[in-house]
């Protein structure tokens, strides 16, 4: 019987890393069924959900866990299956949002967001500087699933006056995957 675990890890950005962590994984018959990694200001983070067999699981666990004895910020966890099918038949929706970056854009929206009972299922943000003026650019793509239920113009219009509130754009779109 397969186990899915997901893990996060967070350690000094450094040649090698993700090499050196699947190693471990694929060593002791894990599968990296999904993964989002990224560089934030020097440090190195990784999420990742792993599919492994029941009798594989209790190595892998043990050889992740020693990956903290090498200076690295571990949390793993296994999931419960049933929890995955809480929001199926919900309504994908894609939001992207753009504008000069300030303080609480994230929070704001996203508070709107869970206030509306809405789920988020993902969500990337960053800052560039603008090409011309050097000003910082903030850019966020997130995935919603909204209940069936909800009505679009309901629900949008509220993240629009947030939106409108704060300066930024936002476009939002059904999500294709």
């Amino acid at each position: 019987m397969q186990k899915k675990l997901v893990i996060t890890l967070m350690g000094q950005d450094h040649i090698g890393i993700v090499d050196h962590v699947t190693d471990i994984i694929v060593k002791h018959h894990g599968n990296i069924e999904e993964s989002k990694m990224s560089r934030l200001g020097g440090e190195f983070a990784m999420l990742m959900l792993i599919a492994v067999d029941s009798e594989n699981l209790e190595t892998l666990e043990s050889a992740i866990s020693n990956l903290h004895d090498e200076g690295y910020q571990l949390f793993y966890k296994v999931t419960s299956p049933e929890k995955s099918e809480e929001f199926k038949g919900w309504l994908p929706y894609k939001i992207s949002v753009t504008g000069a970056d300030q303080e609480g854009i994230v929070n704001k929206l996203t508070h709107q967001i869970s206030k509306q009972r809405i789920n988020i299922e993902s969500a990337d943000a960053h800052t560039t500087p603008a090409p011309m003026s050097g000003t910082q650019i903030f850019s966020m793509e997130a995935v919603i699933l909204v209940p069936p239920e909800r009505s679009f113009h309901e629900w949008s219009d509220k993240l629009e006056k947030v939106a409108d509130s704060l300066n930024v754009t936002l476009d939002i779109e059904p999500y294709k995957g």
